[in-house]
């Protein structure tokens, strides 16, 4: 079973997460960040990954800590449920449309993190959530997770478009290059044997 559990605990946040990859798209969310909750929902629904988080951080300050380290959280759980990541399809990409805006997102589960984030917002909130922790989520993720991502924002002018069409195309991708490749039987996808760091 491809599933994992995180806890996190530092002195500006506690975590808890739950994550199965071969799920409905389940979501149980409760970060005390409105925006972030939605944004993991449809993660969770697009991904068809069971998703649980539990967040509690210092949300007097800002979002900042709590949006950090719930995408820490969520990429080391991502990464203890691969295993080692035998059989699975390994890339992914799509064009991800959100009305006017159009994200291209791309993926390697290579046990190399690397993030390449080309998106602007026009504006610097999305109600009380500040669009720059957008990027922070995603760095956050894709450090702890252990992969290539690539995400750039075609075109759009709604922050909230932006944001959306950024996370389901996250989604997208993550479900695809989850997925077991048949023809690989149990062969981690890589010449080199392993796809560890």
């Amino acid at each position: 079973m491809r599933r994992a559990d995180i806890k996190r605990e530092t002195g500006e946040t506690k975590i808890e997460v739950g994550l199965d990859l071969d799920g409905t798209g389940r979501a149980d969310i409760a970060t005390g960040i409105g925006f972030l909750d939605h944004m993991l929902t449809l993660l969770a629904r697009h991904s068809m990954i069971d998703l649980l988080v539990r967040a509690e951080g210092d949300l007097h300050v800002d979002d900042h800590h709590t949006t950090e380290d719930v995408g820490i959280a969520l990429g080391q759980a991502f990464a203890r449920a691969l295993g080692t990541k035998a059989g699975i399809t390994r890339y992914a990409d799509c064009l991800m449309p959100m009305d006017e805006t159009l994200t291209r997102v791309a993926l390697d589960i290579s046990g190399r993190a690397f993030l390449v984030f080309k998106v602007d917002f026009p504006t610097e909130k999305i109600g009380t959530f500040d669009t720059e922790l957008v990027r922070e989520f995603f760095q956050a993720f894709a450090s702890n997770a252990g992969i290539t991502l690539h995400v750039e924002c075609l075109h759009g002018v709604n922050s909230h478009h932006i944001a959306e069409s950024a996370f389901k195309g996250l989604a997208r991708v993550l479900r695809l290059a989850t997925e077991k490749d048949a023809r690989a039987a149990d062969r981690v996808p890589s010449t080199k044997g392993t796809l560890s760091v």
